[in-house]
């Protein structure tokens, strides 16, 4: 059994001992230091918003979270079955004090999250999150008495996200409308099954191919939306049945996209072309993570635009495309980051809008990707043994690298003309994580073998 802990919330295993696995004790644990967390931040807020995706424990975790909630002495706005980026909004709706998903992403069935939100809807940053974990470790809890504990509400957020997404000056549901489109969505059996169909209809979509769409938890396939785990409607695809194809997540805040042939547009190129659509009608800034495609930054610059790298992670993210005042943003998995809806990834926005540039231009999707930069990455890693000082190595790569571009904001990024390195160190394992980019697969390869071997001369 697996207990992770991090300053984006708590993942586990369901089951196990306590300490162990994601519990009953555990869960109630870090959802009461959080309360106190939210206490202490705005003491006269006494509102908290819960979601959850159609994982197989998330009703147990769920009726966890409420009871403990209220017996903080918050009251609970539960909307049930919802995407990640509906409770986001759905704190906003709310003007609550922070939100709880129940959610663990991508990952298998077994596993289930707690992601902690703060007062707008967004994850908390690395101050209060460690506060959080600070607060769970010493178990200092102050529950409320009998006449001061809180209530509960549940609320349908689906309608709310919808309109707002419907709401987007770029969201053009009258030409999506008259392109006909027919549209196919693998929804993983989670709440993509309920989500999707609602917003493809409010898009004017009368043409769709549903798979995988009972939301129970019980995914169909591996659950991240990868290449090889995407057989079943890259082959609807390809035998002619739809225009496009689109694969989420189980909290739908990552966005895959399939070509008319049942090739893959490429988890990395949905951000670009979103983008690309948003900074044609507004030029401005951009935002993605060190570890995402270099393609989105020569598309900005072909806008006039400036584009800024930040380090790994949604949070991360936020506060770069904040500081830069980025019009669009987000991390080469697919999430899409589009600050005119809210500051969080958006499979349901980034369908809107993707849909809205196909049917501007009149175009396919596989013509669509030849319109941009093509590169490739490669994900590797190194092993090492636990006594290795990882840090002391990054410092020594960089050493070696010193002249060329060097970014160490998260790890060591090296760009060179023909690419780039981006190194980083697992926090939860003895493995260095590295990614490269360049114009071929080989050259990529080549790139990351490069420095794996400086790297082992140093172990």
């Amino acid at each position: 059994m697996s207990l992770v802990k991090s300053i984006s919330g708590i993942r586990g295993t369901i089951g196990g001992s306590v300490g162990e696995g994601l519990n009953p004790v555990d869960i109630a644990r870090f959802v009461s230091a959080y309360a106190m967390q939210r206490r202490k931040c705005l003491p006269d807020n006494n509102v908290i918003v819960v979601g959850r995706d159609a994982r197989i424990s998330g009703k147990m975790c769920e009726l966890v979270v409420c009871g403990t909630l209220m017996g903080m002495g918050y009251d609970v706005v539960d909307i049930g079955l919802a995407t990640t980026p509906t409770t986001e909004l759905a704190v906003q709706g709310e003007r609550a004090a922070g939100g709880i998903i129940l959610t663990a992403s991508h990952n298998p069935r077994q596993w289930n999250a707690l992601k902690l939100l703060n007062e707008h809807g967004e994850f908390l940053n690395d101050k209060e999150g460690k506060d959080v974990l600070g607060i769970a470790e010493k178990e200092d809890f102050m529950f409320a008495q009998v006449s001061e504990l809180g209530s509960l509400v549940e609320k349908d957020y689906l309608p709310y996200h919808i309109n707002n997404v419907l709401g987007l000056e770029l969201v053009d549901k009258t030409a999506i409308e008259a392109a006909d489109f027919t549209v196919a969505v693998d929804c993983i059996n989670s709440v993509g099954g309920i989500a999707l169909p609602a917003l493809l209809k409010a898009l004017g979509v009368k043409k769709t191919f549903f798979l995988n769409d009972t939301p129970n938890g019980d995914f169909a396939h591996n659950p991240e939306p990868l290449p090889q785990h995407l057989t079943e409607i890259s082959d609807l695809l390809r035998n002619g049945k739809a225009d496009v194809g689109f694969v989420v997540d189980p909290d739908v805040d990552r966005l895959a996209v399939i070509c008319e042939n049942g090739d893959m547009f490429g988890e990395e190129y949905t951000l670009v072309s979103v983008a690309d659509y948003v900074l044609t009608h507004t030029p401005g800034n951009t935002v993605s993570n060190m570890s995402s495609t270099r393609a989105l930054r020569d598309v900005t610059l072909r806008h006039g635009g400036s584009y800024s790298a930040s380090a790994v992670g949604e949070v991360n993210v936020v506060a770069e495309m904040k500081r830069t005042d980025a019009v669009i943003g987000g991390e080469g998995n697919g999430g899409v980051i589009y600050p005119a809806s809210h500051y969080g990834r958006d499979a349901l926005v980034g369908i809107a809008l993707f849909l809205s540039q196909l049917a501007h231009r009149h175009i396919k999707p596989s013509e669509l990707k030849k319109q941009y930069p093509l590169y490739y990455i490669s994900k590797n890693r190194i092993e090492l043994t636990p006594q290795v000082d990882v840090d002391t190595l990054l410092l020594k790569v960089k050493d070696v690298y010193k002249n060329e571009q060097v970014n160490d904001i998260d790890g060591v990024k090296i760009d060179f003309s023909e690419g780039w390195v981006h190194l980083r160190k697992s926090n939860t394992e003895p493995i260095i994580r590295v990614y490269s980019e360049a114009a071929t697969e080989d050259k990529a390869n080549e790139l990351a073998q490069r420095i794996i071997d400086v790297v082992r001369e140093f172990v």
